[in-house]
């Protein structure tokens, strides 16, 4: 226990850790403070302890999802909150591992599973998103939007962040009666179908996984428009076209940084000269990173998250102009939670789906990346880009002119 006592030691200061090993003896650490939870954790077995302590990347969520770190008091939320908050990233709270040496092995581990062949994309894809339907449904908005909400209001429920989001992404597109849009990494069709809903546009969507395609093209037949918003299964690299606007919300997490520029040339290929581009990510504040072996393993084979350096980097060779950047700073955190009340809300439901196992893996997956908007380095980055910079008014009046007309309609 001398390794695990070592680190919660320096690492819980305010809020409470009560930690019982499988004899029985606990060990407290930490002090009561406004804010922060106090936790009581279990060690099921004799070696849990070393097993976390050798393991600081996927130790304790392995653990955890085999039921070895049994959380008596507060949940699994609280417990990676705990460790986050007493290490934010605004005031320089780093949790990544010392040393040059230790840095760089994971830095070169991280970058070699980010060779997203496309074959290699597939699986990845389908890693994650082909799972059984019905789990999306137990925990997503009725719309199926598995990306961050927009909450002009915290108090706001999560189908109408979600639905705020849409109109946010549409102000942005500027978008004309009889456009072609690409959407590229479609989900289940509900952004391709808002688009064509609110400004009659045609829209062509695509992605990677079989099981989100199947409900996408079913949606579009239902609303009777599988005339205008089309739904394919290809990779965004063997494209071909020409379309007036691009649209990419929540996908370019898994294109892996090799392929950075690869994407902005293709998508500058695509892209009609007069034509715009908004790009939705998951992004790091600061600089470069690497992936957490925990999301890489067992969440989103081949992921990375980006720097808004990187972004901008990868595009300049296409020549894509940087027309319109903002940062949503808090509010995945708002959409994961909710989405995590949920979750454990449907909790039997998910079992009978899977088993206990993978409920706690999925709970560990929701909770750490709820921290990571919360206390970590992550945001939202919403990057529209042009090819011409004639393409767009030169003022953001029109944004908010149209999102209020998409709201409203």
């Amino acid at each position: 226990m001398a390794l695990i006592d070592t680190f919660l030691g320096r690492l819980v200061r305010n809020g409470t850790l009560r930690l019982t090993d499988h004899r029985g003896a606990t060990r407290t650490f930490g002090t009561p403070a406004p804010g922060f939870p106090d936790i009581a954790v279990r060690l099921a077995d004799a070696d849990v302890a070393r097993f976390i302590a050798l393991r600081p990347r996927l130790g304790a969520g392995e653990a955890y999802m085999d039921g070895r770190l049994i959380i008596e008091q507060g949940d699994i939320m609280d417990l990676i909150a705990l460790v986050r908050a007493n290490a934010p990233w605004d005031k320089g709270g780093d949790l990544k591992p010392r040393g040059p040496l230790r840095r760089a092995v994971k830095a070169i581990g991280g970058r070699l599973g980010e060779f997203n062949t496309s074959s290699q994309s597939q699986r990845n894809v389908a890693h994650h998103y082909d799972l059984d339907d019905r789990l999306y449904d137990l925990f997503l908005d009725a719309d199926k939007q598995y990306s961050c909400a927009y909450f002009t209001d915290p108090a706001n429920s999560l189908e109408q962040a979600q639905d705020d989001k849409k109109a946010h992404i549409a102000a942005k597109l500027a978008l004309q009666p009889g456009q072609r849009v690409l959407d590229i990494g479609c989900g289940w069709g509900g952004m391709a179908l808002y688009l064509h809903r609110v400004a009659q546009v045609d829209v062509l969507g695509i992605t990677l996984s079989q099981e989100q395609l199947k409900v996408a093209r079913a949606r579009a037949e239902a609303a009777g428009v599988a005339d205008r918003v089309r739904f394919e299964l290809i990779d965004y690299r063997a494209l071909t076209g020409s379309f007036d606007r691009i649209v990419s919300v929540g996908m370019f997490e898994h294109v892996g940084r090799p392929q950075f520029e690869t994407f902005f040339r293709q998508c500058r290929k695509l892209l009609a000269d007069d034509g715009v581009m908004l790009l939705h990510t998951i992004g790091r504040m600061g600089g470069p990173g690497s992936t957490d072996a925990f999301t890489a393993k067992y969440i989103f084979p081949g992921g990375y998250i980006p720097a808004l350096s990187e972004i901008v980097r990868a595009s300049e060779p296409s020549r894509l102009i940087a027309t319109d950047v903002e940062t949503l700073r808090l509010h995945y955190a708002h959409t994961l939670r909710l989405w995590y009340r949920r979750t454990v809300a449907r909790k039997s439901e998910i079992e009978a789906l899977y088993d206990a196992r993978f409920y706690r893996m999925w709970t560990f997956y929701l909770a750490g990346a709820t921290a990571a908007f919360e206390h970590g380095g992550m945001c939202n980055y919403q990057v529209q880009f042009a090819r011409n910079r004639r393409a767009l008014p030169i003022t953001r009046d029109y944004m908010a002119e149209a999102e209020s007309r998409y709201r409203s309609g």
